[in-house]
């Protein structure tokens, strides 16, 4: 066992939430160990697509984090200088509509995101071409996203955890929570040895519920399975973020059962990655060949082309689902010194900058950009967990 060490802040997690974590807190002047039993991106994050999106996201506190995490992508690529090296593209999304109906819809939703700060515009059906000339004939509409982007998730997480000058501790699993005689937190203890801490910050995604539970409360994080078919490299044919308009239902829905709806998008490299499926099965971790099938059909509706394209792989990973579809950020009233950072479902990876950004001003007696009540981590009644 190591000798303990002392910090200011531990936080559980080196995904992407817990690298922003990092950066911030590290940036806001404390010091700050990052703790993993994996690699960098060894959960969610490194079987993710890296979507910054605020394009799927109804008015309200979610879509305000969003909107507050985009500028902060945007700071951390400019600014940071860190664009090139986590492969941020501002390309946009497109949110594509197969019917009128559907497409009634869609304008009304994006009328309500107008309202509250998104760029969304209205693209009639004979000038998608313009926007993606590949795409199948026949579709009724769609709406513009100029302010969705994307990074390549696990280079995210892994330069801002270098840059941040936070303490890496990987391979280490926390196996306890410790605390006072008062109950506050004290640290944390690995098989490795302490770390002696008055805050931790747990940011372990779909497992943030087990490391809640090191600590003595509950929390109703629920791993949420989904499929990524990946194509041979290719020159650039698909410009944005392009998806269906009922991806947005089946991000919100609160169905355990499968769900797919295609999502389209390029990437710097070349590949072409294709989801999404959405399903609650537990840590399964078994191959679908009925997701996968469902996932290139989708895909080929959309982009005829596709049709032609090897898949050379497919990945899965689990998204860290909450029974509302809001993340628990900020402190536990019930342990003192014990943050979250964790139930960002599919959106983790947007949301991150935001999320270490609000938790930095938090733990250092600041108040936050935006109001954290909606995502109290004791929102639930303890039955749920």
């Amino acid at each position: 066992m190591s000798k303990p060490f002392t910090c200011d802040v531990v936080v559980v997690g080196a995904g992407m939430v817990g690298a922003a974590c990092a950066w911030y807190a590290v940036r806001a002047g404390l010091d700050v160990a990052v703790v993993d039993r994996g690699p960098v991106a060894g959960g969610t994050t490194g079987a993710g697509e890296g979507n910054l999106l605020v394009s799927d996201k109804e008015p309200g506190p979610e879509l305000d984090l969003a909107l507050l995490s985009g500028r902060l992508w945007a700071d951390l690529a400019g600014e940071a200088g860190l664009g090139p090296a986590i492969e941020y593209e501002a390309k946009g999304g497109v949110v594509v509509a197969s019917t009128p109906e559907g497409l009634t819809a869609l304008e009304t939703f994006a009328a309500g995101q107008r309202a509250a700060g998104v760029s969304a515009v209205p693209v009639a059906a004979d000038r998608l071409h313009d926007l993606e000339p590949h795409l199948a004939p026949g579709l009724a509409g769609a709406v513009h996203y100029p302010q969705d982007t994307q990074v390549m998730p696990a280079l995210a997480a892994a330069h801002l955890v270098r840059a941040s000058g936070a303490r890496l501790l990987t391979g280490r699993t926390v196996t306890e929570v410790l605390r006072t005689a008062s109950g506050s937190v004290l640290g944390v203890r690995t098989d490795r040895g302490d770390i002696h801490a008055p805050a931790v910050v747990n940011a372990a995604g779909t497992w943030g519920s087990a490391v809640a539970g090191l600590a003595g409360v509950s929390l109703p994080v629920l791993p949420r399975r989904g499929f990524v078919l990946v194509t041979e490299p290719l020159p650039r044919r698909v410009r944005h973020k392009v998806y269906a308009a009922d991806y947005v239902a089946d991000v919100a829905s609160d169905s355990a059962a499968l769900q797919t709806s295609p999502v389209v998008e390029g990437t710097a490299a070349g590949p072409i990655l294709i989801g999404a499926s959405r399903e609650r099965v537990g840590f399964d971790r078994s191959f679908s060949l009925p997701v996968v099938r469902a996932l290139a059909a989708g895909a080929t509706r959309l982009f005829p082309f596709l049709a032609e394209v090897r898949a050379l792989r497919t990945y899965l990973g689990f998204r860290p689902y909450m029974p509302d579809h809001l993340p628990a950020i900020g402190p536990d009233p019930r342990v003192p010194g014990l943050f979250h950072a964790c139930g960002h479902e599919g959106a983790g990876i947007g949301l991150a900058t935001g999320t270490g950004h609000l938790l930095a001003q938090v733990l250092t007696d600041k108040t936050p950009d935006l109001d954290l009540a909606p995502f109290r981590p004791d929102r639930f009644p303890e039955e749920a967990a």
